[in-house]
């Protein structure tokens, strides 16, 4: 495995390569990116990761500066997982000048997660597109728990014109149904106790709908109500078709119910993908 930090190194090490899968991450490695990197090791011959705490898509009172840093145990989890190159680019490699050419998502950026966050998708689809030419794959995975991540990541490919193949990666959960997420290690332990508490109301609501509820409303306003009641900060509980990310209604095929909401100072997203019919 080579652990390459400059895109003249990164480019050298692929020059030959005719067969590249790209995962990018921003390290704090969990058993959900491995499951990515599996998923990648299966798409193309050579599988590169990149790590990256990217300021561009944390907002003024977020948690850049607290996000956890762990390169030698990911690297470690890596090498054992197969990867064959490690991206580990500094800030200014990213942004050598001040970044003024910024992608524009679609204005479904500016919704669900991007309510909360204004600015966060802007800095996600624009260190993705300069990964992407930096390290040129076939294909890249990402994981569906970011689901509006996944999607906006999406419409840029394929608005874009890009050459990549984006191949999905299922969920990972801990056994209580958790979504893995490197903010998991936040959670103090009453909390991390409470935090399964999302994904089982996600899954009320999912089984709700399939049992006849098309009163989506009613849902979001009641799921919300009753996470509030039991302490929980919600942004917001949402029931959208997953073709466009809008609200759903009874004629859509395909539904995603996400969620993010905050136990203390920790933001937990999830989301559940259903057939309607």
């Amino acid at each position: 495995m080579h652990v390459v930090s400059t895109v003249a190194e990164l480019r050298q090490r692929l020059d030959k390569q005719k067969s590249v899968a790209f995962v990018p991450t921003m390290g704090n490695l969990h058993a959900g990116h491995l499951h990515l990197v599996e998923l990648a090791k299966q798409q193309a011959k050579c599988v590169v990761v990149s790590i990256f705490v990217n300021p561009l898509q944390f907002g003024a009172n977020e948690d850049l500066a607290n996000y956890p840093r762990t390169l030698e145990e990911d690297c470690e989890k890596l090498k054992l997982a197969g990867v064959d190159v490690v991206f580990t680019p500094t800030v200014e490699t990213m942004y050598p000048t001040e970044q003024t050419i910024l992608v524009e998502p679609p204005a479904i950026a500016n919704d669900l997660c991007g309510a909360s966050r204004p600015g966060h998708f802007r800095g996600v689809a624009t260190v993705v597109l300069k990964l992407f030419n930096m390290v040129r794959p076939n294909v890249a995975v990402f994981g569906k728990k970011d689901f509006q991540q996944l999607f906006i990541i999406r419409e840029m490919v394929k608005q874009l014109n890009l050459p990549i193949e984006i191949v999905a990666g299922e969920t990972m959960r801990e056994p209580d149904g958790l979504a893995m997420s490197s903010r998991n290690g936040y959670l103090l332990p009453g909390q991390r106790v409470e935090a399964q508490r999302l994904h089982r109301a996600l899954q009320q609501v999912v089984d709700a709908i399939q049992g006849g509820n098309s009163d989506f409303p009613a849902l979001e306003s009641q799921t919300t109500q009753y996470l509030t009641q039991l302490g929980w900060v919600v942004d917001y509980i949402a029931i959208r078709s997953s073709h466009t990310l809008l609200p759903a209604n009874a004629e859509d095929a395909r539904l995603v119910v996400l969620g993010a909401a905050r136990q203390g100072r920790t933001r937990l997203i999830d989301n559940i993908e259903f057939d309607l019919h």
